[in-house]
């Protein structure tokens, strides 16, 4: 297959090029047929065509395979491809297990809403293919749990979609607070602003014909066809996802588990506020966690700190030297009053990545650990899950770590996991 695509514009013209594909023109090389990876894309939404277009441009990678169980989206991705790559011959599904049913699929993408996750994945893996993931991880912790079995199970590699991971800003602070930049963190402030929409009133109709909505739900429990539940807002709705506070947990967390690795959590206690409308995901959270030398707190509005207030999403590391803020792309380090951007004398000892995808496709072929594997995904989005349990729930709930279980609270260990539809139990 010869793609006709300039890479060089490519990555000038992307404005997704920095949350994970650092391909440099100068190391563009042609690649045998046989040495490329021959990967699908199932979920083809937003970050669904994201995904084609990071891979797409990555020279040891072959899309052979796109699946949506949207024909609209199916048939638009395709002509995208297409336009990028006339000579392809990747083939289009309406129904994933079809995709896994390949046995010339080295890997897959999975792009889907949050509640198809696990099971995708976990079929993948027992397919003898490799997984990419889009955040977060899972729709529950049991299904985390059954994840990584199968992974280890199978001795496969998945990578989940924390594309900012591979920015250098990430990597340098967790240089500065492994390197004692500013002592001993005993407290973490993490936030992202905004609110869901105002959804409904629900219009109950008819699916598309474009869309097998039955498959759409899944696993989830049955719910007749309204535009508001599917593809965009379904984060909305607790049936499929956690909203805002879902879809940006693990981007910003993930710089506090890289640097900090939290151990021993032993209570949660979220507040928060129903939104407007026939969505039911938090309209605001809220979340006190208690780790093991370490208190976390999530707000859905920027903490009291110095920097913080014109920040969207943010971390702020206190330490008994001093204070770190950062987010995506910027940190400002603070010691004794003496703002600063670096410290030079902390050396660079994190290599830096290639790119997140591309970082993927060279796991695959050496049979290495990527940078945002499974188990360390697993452990960064749990508490995600239990802080949504203890909103539901309404109280403060107590964890023990190494059972993985809440301590004698049947209710909340009941919210754990859930039944799939029967139709659709897969695994």
């Amino acid at each position: 297959m010869k793609s006709t695509l300039n890479r060089r514009d490519f990555i000038r013209q992307s404005s997704t090029a920095a949350l994970g594909l650092t391909l440099l023109p100068g190391l563009v090389r042609k690649v045998a047929p046989s040495d490329r990876l021959r990967v699908a894309h199932i979920g083809l939404g937003g970050m669904g065509n994201s995904h084609m277009n990071w891979f797409a441009a990555l020279p040891e990678v072959e899309i052979v395979a796109l699946c949506d169980l949207d024909s609209d989206h199916l048939n638009t991705t395709l002509k995208s491809l297409q336009s990028k790559q006339p000579d392809t011959k990747a083939q289009g599904y309406a129904d994933f297990r079809h995709v896994l049913d390949r046995k010339d699929i080295d890997a897959i993408t999975c792009a889907t809403p949050d509640h198809w996750h696990a099971q995708i994945a976990i079929m993948a893996f027992q397919a003898g293919k490799d997984v990419y993931g889009e955040k977060p991880l899972s729709y529950n912790v049991r299904e985390g749990q059954q994840m990584l079995k199968a992974m280890k199970k199978h001795d496969r590699i998945f990578q989940l979609g924390t594309q900012i991971h591979a920015g250098d800003n990430y990597h340098r602070v967790v240089e500065l607070i492994k390197g004692g930049a500013i002592g001993k963190v005993h407290t973490v402030r993490l936030w992202k602003t905004g609110s869901p929409p105002v959804l409904g009133p629900a219009n109950y109709q008819a699916p598309p014909a474009s869309l097998n909505w039955d498959m759409w739900l899944g696993p989830a429990p049955y719910s007749k066809y309204t535009p508001e539940r599917c593809h965009f807002t379904y984060r909305y709705f607790l049936d499929y996802s956690g909203g805002v506070f879902q879809d940006f947990w693990c981007h910003i967390a993930d710089v506090v588990w890289w640097a900090l690795e939290p151990k021993g959590l032993t209570t949660i206690k979220a507040k928060g506020e129903a939104p407007e409308g026939i969505g039911d995901a938090p309209k605001w959270i809220d979340i006190d966690y208690q780790f093991e030398g370490l208190k976390l707190h999530w707000t859905s509005q920027p903490p009291n700190v110095p920097g913080a207030a014109n920040k969207g999403i943010g971390a702020y590391f206190e330490g008994e030297k001093g204070t770190l803020l950062c987010d995506y792309g910027s940190r400002e380090i603070t010691i004794n009053g003496v703002v600063m951007k670096d410290i030079p004398e902390i050396p660079v000892t994190i290599t830096r990545s290639p790119g997140h995808q591309q970082n993927f496709v060279t796991a695959v072929k050496n049979r290495s650990l990527p940078e945002s594997h499974l188990e360390y995904a697993r452990q960064m989005t749990m508490p995600m899950h239990l802080g949504l349990i203890s909103y539901r729930l309404g109280r403060e709930l107590h964890w023990n770590a190494k059972k993985e279980k809440f301590r004698h609270d049947k209710e909340a260990n009941a919210l754990l996991s859930r039944e799939y539809r029967k139709e659709w139990d897969l695994t």
